[in-house]
C-alpha cells in the first residue's frame, strides 16, 4: 500500500505585478499556512518518505516546509521542471519515477493542472485546490510502476481555512 498527498503551493505574493511568475515567492499568508499543513498532515499519523516539486519558487518552497517538518533534507527534494502548471500527465510521469521503497509521497505542484489531476484519480472531485490544500489518497500496491492500474482510494482533503 502506498499513499500519495498532491499539495497546491501556499499563498504567494503579488505585491511586485512585474514579478516573473516563476519567480514568485510566497507571501506572508503562505509563510503561515505552509508549516501549519504539514503539521496537520502529521496529526493525522501521516509521516512523508519523499517530496516532489515543481521548480517555481512558490512550489519549492511550500514543499520546503513540509521538508521540515518531517526531517526530510531540502537538498533531498525531487525537483521536476515539468511540474510547473503541469498537465495530468506530468503527475504521472513523475509519480512512475518514485523508487518502490518510499511509501508516502507528496507531490506539490500548480492549479489549474493539481486539480484536474486529482479529479482523474477516485470518485471525490473538487471544484479548485486552494492554495496549500492537500489531497490525499492510498494506492494498492506495491510498485509505483502499477500506478495506473492500482486501485486508488480517497483519504481526505485538507486546507488551510477548512474548518
Amino acid at each position: 500500500m502506498k499513499q500519495l498527498l498532491l499539495v497546491r503551493h501556499a499563498k504567494s505574493s503579488w505585491a511586485n505585478i512585474d514579478q516573473d511568475d516563476f519567480k514568485r515567492p510566497l507571501n506572508d499568508r503562505g509563510h503561515l499556512d505552509a508549516p501549519m499543513m504539514a503539521k496537520r498532515i502529521l496529526a493525522r499519523g501521516l509521516s512523508i518518505d519523499l517530496i516532489i516539486s515543481s521548480t517555481a519558487l512558490r512550489a519549492l518552497t511550500t514543499a520546503e516546509y513540509f521538508a521540515n517538518e518531517n526531517n526530510i533534507l531540502t537538498s533531498s527534494i525531487i525537483q521536476h521542471d515539468f511540474l510547473y502548471h503541469a498537465p495530468p500527465e506530468r503527475f504521472v510521469k513523475a509519480i512512475l519515477q518514485i523508487p518502490d521503497e518510499i511509501n508516502t509521497v507528496a507531490i506539490f505542484a500548480h492549479n489549474p493542472g493539481i486539480t484536474d489531476f486529482v479529479n482523474q484519480l477516485t470518485s471525490i472531485k473538487i471544484d479548485d485546490m486552494p492554495t496549500c490544500a492537500v489531497f490525499a489518497i492510498s494506492v494498492e500496491t506495491d510498485n509505483w510502476k502499477n500506478w495506473q492500474s492500482a486501485k486508488k482510494e480517497y483519504l481526505f482533503a485538507d486546507w488551510p481555512k477548512q474548518v
